[in-house]
């Protein structure tokens, strides 16, 4: 690991100033702290945003939660209102990891972070979400633009989620056994505007699947996806999973995340 200074700030005007001078902002560590370790990253200057009260928290706005971006996955997995709201969305923050990762990674960790088998960003384009950022809104859509990469500029920092409340919506992942990652995850989401499907952990970042949108805008059920071509041309292959595997696996994800859905 190379030195490097640590800041702490406690509000969010400080955080802003200090990464808009080029420090590192740190969120829950899981990814960061292992290439600080491995000296893949090196950075001269970390700010630790744990001490942040306005970045934490859910809070109902209309037909939406609003979550903050330091938020842990296991204060979503337990939130009242997330599990009443928004029950697929719960129970995805409890699958994450394990329960170390859950007890410190964030939200806006993981999706500013962008793994392309990370299971979150396939519930903020599942949903539709707004990426709320300390200078703008992004929709979800605009978002996620690739491997590891997304809309933020440097030095632009993730405040809070918003997720349209949807009619029904649920995820299904086949988890890689060590690593619990996605080997695919799929998040489907009956919404006002029709159905929406978001697939990770199959190919180089997270993508909505317009063939099984419009078999599931036909009828919302496991059945009407049974038919839908999967290219396994989209998908990766390597020790884990052949590309044909995980183009069957995105098909049978789908099924059981819309029949979870349906209850």
């Amino acid at each position: 690991m190379y030195a490097f200074t640590l800041e702490q700030p406690h509000n969010l005007a400080d955080a802003k100033r200090l990464v808009g001078a080029g420090a590192q902002a740190l969120a829950g560590g899981q990814t960061l702290l292992a290439s600080l370790k491995q000296r893949l990253a090196q950075p001269g200057a970390l700010v630790d945003l744990r001490g942040v009260g306005e970045l934490r928290g859910v809070r109902r706005e209309g037909n939406a939660l609003v979550i903050g971006a330091m938020t842990r996955h296991e204060d979503v997995a337990s939130h009242t209102d997330v599990k009443a709201a928004i029950p697929g969305l719960a129970a995805l923050a409890g699958q994450i990891g394990d329960r170390q990762v859950r007890a410190m990674g964030t939200l806006g960790g993981s999706v500013a972070n962008n793994d392309p088998a990370a299971c979150y960003p396939s519930a903020v384009l599942g949903l539709g979400a707004t990426v709320i950022t300390d200078r703008r809104e992004i929709a979800a859509d605009a978002f996620f633009q690739g491997l590891y990469t997304t809309a933020l500029e440097p030095g632009e920092l993730i405040t809070a989620i918003r997720f349209p409340i949807p009619k029904k919506a649920a995820y299904a992942k086949f988890r890689q056994p060590a690593s619990r990652f996605a080997l695919v995850g799929v998040f489907v989401a009956l919404t006002d505007a029709g159905a929406r499907v978001a697939v990770t952990g199959a190919g180089n970042g997270v993508f909505r699947h317009a063939g099984l949108e419009a078999a599931l805008n036909k009828g919302f059920a496991p059945e009407a996806v049974a038919g839908v071509p999967i290219d396994a041309a989209d998908c990766n292959a390597d020790l884990h999973a052949s590309a044909a595997y995980r183009a069957h696996l995105i098909r049978v994800q789908t099924q059981r995340a819309v029949a979870q859905a349906n209850g």
